[in-house]
């Protein structure tokens, strides 16, 4: 008895802990999709041209990596937003082309809806059923880097059949990671909101991408 006593307390305070990191993200991260909208939605209304693949690169990495640094400042808190907002600027050319297709209007909504639905879906099954799927991170990590290195070479050697099976690989693997983090801050992996949201944030932008991609090609093809 003395023992249940004790690790009640405790129990209730790591639970309390987790909830507040789960919810801190969230929030983070609607306010950070908003604000990426936002500066994609001007570059869509100004029609700015895309940077290209070695900017978008390093202006990911880069703040990806001070975001990091400075994840536990305030510091690291506006750099979130700097990251998104430029993530969300490299994005509007992107959904421009696709809205110059004939059909472009459905296939932007499309994947806008079924970006959400997956989100949705995938982190009330984590919350709710609060399996840990810790074991998945190994795989995530080297499917992730393959797919990045997969993802090169089909823009360098021109090939867009592995370009699609790219988009299809990583609509997977995003999905694994929107169930793979939100596990990890339930169970207690994840105690920083600010990574926790930065994660998020990048598997959707990414499962976005990727089925722009794959319905683009199924419209096209149409």
């Amino acid at each position: 008895m003395a023992i249940s006593s004790k690790t009640q307390p405790n129990q209730s305070v790591s639970t309390l802990a987790t909830n507040g990191v789960l919810r801190n993200t969230y929030i983070l991260l609607s306010m950070t999709l908003t604000f990426s909208a936002l500066t994609a939605g001007v570059a869509m209304v100004f029609n700015l041209p895309h940077p290209g693949l070695i900017v978008t690169l390093i202006g990911y990495f880069g703040l990806l990596f001070l975001v990091s640094k400075y994840q536990n400042s305030a510091t690291g808190l506006a750099l979130v937003f700097a990251l998104t907002g430029f993530m969300g600027y490299t994005l509007g050319p992107i959904i421009n082309s696709y809205l110059s297709l004939p059909n472009g209007n459905q296939i932007v909504m499309t994947a806008m809806a079924g970006t959400g639905a997956i989100f949705l879906v995938l982190s009330f099954y984590a919350t709710t059923t609060r399996k840990d799927f810790s074991f998945m991170g190994a795989f995530l990590m080297v499917g992730i880097l393959v797919g990045f290195l997969a993802g090169l070479a089909a823009i360098f050697f021109e090939m867009p059949g592995l370009s699609l099976a790219v988009s299809a690989m990583f609509v997977l693997l995003m999905a694994g990671l929107i169930l793979y983090e939100t596990s990890n801050i339930i169970h207690g992996g994840e105690t920083n909101y600010i990574m926790a949201t930065v994660t998020l944030y990048v598997a959707i932008f990414n499962l976005f991408t990727s089925l722009l991609h794959l319905l683009g090609f199924m419209g096209d093809g149409e």
